[in-house]
C-alpha cells in the first residue's frame, strides 16, 4: 500500500494548550491548520495510559466476566477484565511484553483467575479521532480460579462466567457495550 499520495492529508498543529495536565489525562485544545489551509479550533484530544482487554476463558471454554457501574453511560455493563498499564511501563505503542504483565495483574486481581496460555491479539487505537492511547486485545486459555478478588480502592465489580452464546446475546441485547471488548472476542475467535 502506497502511502506517499496520504500526505496532502496531514493536518499540521498550530497550537495546543493542555487545560488538564496529571497522572491520569492530558486534556488539550488544539488549533489545526488544513490541508486546504484553513485553520481549525477548537479540536479536542487526550493522552491517557495504554490499557489492557483479556477475552479469557476457564477450561470449559466460557468467558470470565465482569460486571461493573460504567459512569460515561451511567450503567451497569458485563465486560471483559481489562486495566491500564502502570505509567513505569511507559506510554509508547508497541510494549507487548509490559502489556501482558499487565493484563496477567489485571485478571488476577479483578477475577482471581490465572492462566498459562496466553496470546496477543491485536493493539489498536483506543479511540483514534480524539485519543492517542492504544488497546492491546488478549486471549487467555484454560484459566483457573487460584485466589479471591484483590480490588482497587475505585472498583466495584462482580464475576460472571458465561458461555460464547451468552455473550452474544448480552451483545445483541446491548448489555455487553464496550466496543473493544467485543472487538477481543472477535479476534480470539477468528484470528
Amino acid at each position: 500500500m502506497d502511502n506517499s499520495k496520504d500526505e496532502d492529508l496531514i493536518w499540521e498543529e498550530v497550537r495546543t494548550e493542555h487545560l488538564v495536565q496529571d497522572e491520569w489525562i492530558d486534556f488539550r485544545r488544539h488549533a489545526y491548520r488544513f490541508p486546504d489551509g484553513t485553520v481549525f479550533e477548537p479540536f479536542y484530544s487526550y493522552s491517557r495510559r495504554n490499557f489492557v482487554v483479556i477475552a479469557a476463558t476457564d477450561i470449559e471454554g466460557r468467558y470470565i466476566c465482569v460486571k461493573q457501574f460504567r459512569q460515561g453511560i451511567r450503567e451497569v455493563t458485563t465486560e471483559f477484565c481489562a486495566g491500564g498499564i502502570e505509567k513505569k511501563d511507559g506510554l509508547e505503542k508497541d510494549q507487548t511484553e509490559a502489556a501482558l504483565e499487565a493484563a496477567k495483574r489485571e485478571l488476577l486481581e479483578e477475577t482471581g483467575y490465572i492462566s498459562s496460555e496466553w496470546r496477543h491479539l491485536l493493539t489498536i487505537p483506543s479511540h483514534a479521532t480524539i485519543a492517542d492511547n492504544y488497546a492491546i486485545l488478549f486471549e487467555a486459555k484454560n484459566c483457573v480460579r487460584t485466589s479471591d478478588q484483590h480490588l482497587d480502592e475505585t472498583e466495584f465489580l462482580k464475576v460472571e462466567i458465561h458461555t460464547e452464546e451468552e455473550v452474544n446475546e448480552l451483545i445483541k441485547e446491548g448489555k455487553f457495550q464496550q466496543a473493544l471488548h467485543i472487538l477481543a472476542m472477535l479476534c480470539s475467535k477468528y484470528r
